[in-house]
């Protein structure tokens, strides 16, 4: 199959979400990949330092977790597993990301499904974020309030 088809549909999905949900945020298609923060950045055409990613994590549980961190930090999983009071919690696999969140790893947005969403302090640092959109070429804007909004994450420090 095209994965431009695949990525319609995943975009589209994003879309969807956010129309519904009355959320205001920009989605943004472009021709290259946007799957790491360098790509994405150079695609925008805007700082690293705007980009925040959505890391998806299983607890022992397997409560899906998302923590959303700056594009240049990493989650801490002993800081996220303390805060869950669950237990450290792992990386998801490719195929639990797309199972749980319904889009690809390289694209998964920072809301648009069900999930615990962490948000790292720093994030609302950066009045206005760009994540990822739903596939690997596409990217979300929105301000770091409207991201609390649509994914009722709790704000804590979750970075190393």
């Amino acid at each position: 199959m095209d994965y431009r088809m695949n990525d319609a549909h995943y975009e589209e999905k994003l879309r969807r979400f956010l129309g519904e949900g009355g959320f205001q945020a920009d989605h943004l298609v472009f021709e290259q990949s946007c799957h790491s923060v360098a790509e994405a950045a150079e695609a925008a055409g805007v700082k690293r330092e705007d980009f925040i990613k959505s890391i998806c994590m299983m607890t022992p549980l397997g409560e899906l977790v998302v923590a959303v961190v700056k594009g240049e930090d990493q989650a801490s999983t002993s800081r996220l597993g303390k805060l869950l009071e669950l237990g450290r919690p792992r990386p998801a696999s490719l195929e639990e990301m797309l199972e749980r969140t319904g889009y690809p790893c390289g694209g998964t947005p920072p809301f648009g499904f069900e999930a615990r969403f962490l948000v790292d302090e720093r994030v609302l640092e950066t009045p206005v974020v760009y994540g990822g959109g739903g596939s690997a070429r596409s990217l979300v804007r929105v301000a770091s309030d409207e991201l609390l909004r649509a994914n009722r994450g709790r704000v804590a420090r979750i970075r190393r």
